[in-house]
């Protein structure tokens, strides 16, 4: 089941302090995990970054909110208890606690005013920008990366498509260059495509004595202009006519399910890239874009203060 968002799991987390004295939130964790009935999978389950887990991030940041509020007091690095406020909320039997709920306490107040944290502080946070308060600010943070990367690729297979078909086959090669095709050197890579060429645009070679050589083709067509089976076919004779068994077929718009279904069954070692894919590999390996600004997202140093905060 999906992991409920941090907000939801403010109540189960400051539950699951109840007592007890001084408690690592490792213990919090699992208590709250079994309370939800979340499996082992979904505990498991990580960020779009990869570098965090999304259960973690949120009781994290559902401890920081009650720590902020005044409900759980921080004993030492990573370990907390109620505070008198927390167990006076527990007995009267709140139904949900969120971030409207601990705007009643002033501390709670005094910290998103300090620190421009919570949508009460008149500044242009990433959570107002979401209009989602149940997001953590990790997860605010992540879900804009992705939508500017969404935009970029958008914006990066319109380009391409605008430019010649010359374009798109230099760009292959670049892109395949950058991937380490080649090992990297950009004179193992040349563009073939000519009239009569045989459906062959490109070829890279995989090894510094061309002993493994990949075949390319190219097609610029708009989104709607569909590349079929007949045209894999083609382009599986091509390779094989020339004597060798990989191939990279790239198109701007897609493939049709028979086209992907007919290089599953070739016994030639065909590599399909559509123009999402295109897009995608291109931001990934620089191509075609470049890095505009970079932020440093810091976090306190946990050894310095011997605090922990996430």
């Amino acid at each position: 089941m999906p992991v409920p968002d941090f907000e939801s799991l403010m109540l189960p987390t400051l539950k699951a302090f109840a007592g007890r004295n001084e408690t690592p939130i490792s213990a919090i964790r699992a208590q709250v995990a079994n309370s939800q009935g979340l499996s082992n999978d979904d505990v498991l389950e990580l960020l779009p970054s990869g570098r965090q887990k999304v259960f973690v991030n949120r009781v994290s940041w559902a401890v920081i909110y009650l720590e902020r509020a005044g409900l759980l007091q921080r004993i030492k690095r990573g370990v907390y208890q109620l505070t008198q406020d927390g167990n006076q909320l527990l007995s009267d039997k709140p139904q949900r606690i969120d971030q409207e709920f601990l705007g009643n306490y002033p501390a709670f107040q005094e910290w998103k005013q300090k620190s421009g944290a919570g949508p009460s502080s008149g500044k242009k946070t990433v959570l107002q920008q979401n209009n989602d308060l149940s997001v953590t600010p990790d997860e605010a943070l992540e879900q804009n990366v992705q939508q500017l990367r969404q935009e970029l690729e958008n914006e990066v297979l319109g380009r391409v498509r605008a430019e010649s078909p010359a374009f798109l086959e230099q760009l292959i090669l670049d892109l395949l260059i950058k991937m380490g095709y080649g090992s990297g050197d950009a004179e193992r890579g040349r563009v073939t495509g000519r009239s009569g060429d045989g459906g062959i645009d490109g070829t890279i070679r995989e090894d510094a004595l061309g002993l493994d050589e990949v075949y390319l083709q190219a097609k610029n067509y708009h989104k709607n202009n569909i590349v079929g089976e007949s045209a894999l076919r083609n382009f599986a004779g091509a390779i094989d006519a020339a004597g060798t068994t990989k191939g990279v077929f790239v198109t701007t718009s897609h493939f049709t399910p028979a086209a992907r279904k007919y290089v599953e069954k070739s016994p030639k070692r065909i590599v399909l890239i559509d123009g999402k894919e295109l897009a995608r590999l291109m931001f990934d390996h620089g191509v075609g874009v470049r890095i505009r600004t970079v932020y440093k997202v810091k976090r306190i140093d946990e050894d310095y203060f011997n605090l922990e905060t996430t």
